[in-house]
């Protein structure tokens, strides 16, 4: 899914290294100060099993980026209803960029690139979203395949996690890429400070209320 480092993505399985610690979890790397165990793969075409497989490992003491005390009480996330309308068909055009250095919620600066352009409609309106793509998932057998899309939109700091949400898009075939925004995830700075997570760029906001995946998170 993300490059989120415990000290990375919520379900990417990707050992890194870091000035806080060493782990992954989704295509969004996300870091913790300290180290911590990798998380386990979250990976699905269903919503509803996507759904079911973040509740589980977030009740996992040994994968979730809650709190000691907020996941003695934790049940389950709270997600919008599912809305096929927000599974989305997009045009991909491929784009060859040099490397960059990801902003994050601290100093440290993973590596990616921008490895394309997504061109959908969504309520009745035409968006462009920049897809990305982290060193470390490259080398990794099971997120290889993935891109990462970090996105704002106008639910943020409301119904959603003010930081952005994320979702781990598989790779385009035959010029088409499927964005399922019921599956959109929070990074774990949504849950839990010690974490180090990218920070959604502004040319990915979303001039509308994407009403689909987790909700903002309400401590326990």
């Amino acid at each position: 899914m993300v490059e989120t480092y415990m000290i990375t993505r919520i379900p990417l399985a990707i050992l890194v290294l870091s000035l806080f610690g060493c782990g992954a979890d989704r295509l969004g790397e996300q870091h913790v100060e300290t180290p911590d165990v990798q998380p386990a793969i979250v990976v699905d075409s269903s919503a509803l099993t996507f759904q079911a497989e973040l509740n589980k490992q977030y009740l996992d003491s040994a994968h979730s980026p809650l709190l000691p005390e907020d996941l003695v009480a934790f049940q389950q996330l709270e997600f919008f209803d599912i809305e096929p309308r927000f599974n989305v068909v997009a045009d991909f055009k491929r784009v060859v960029s040099e490397p960059f250095e990801m902003p994050t919620t601290t100093d440290r600066r993973p590596i990616y690139e921008k490895y394309g352009e997504v061109y959908f409609t969504l309520e009745g309106k035409e968006f462009m979203l920049n897809l990305f793509q982290s060193h470390n998932s490259r080398e990794d057998s099971v997120w290889m395949n993935y891109l990462f899309l970090p996105f704002n939109d106008l639910t943020n700091g409301h119904d959603t996690y003010g930081g952005g949400r994320f979702i781990d898009v598989l790779m385009p075939e035959n010029g088409m890429v499927s964005i399922d925004f019921n599956k959109s995830y929070n990074p774990y700075c949504a849950y839990n400070h010690k974490y180090s997570c990218p920070i959604p760029p502004e040319e990915n906001f979303l001039e509308v209320r994407v009403t689909a995946g987790v909700k903002a998170w309400v401590e326990h």
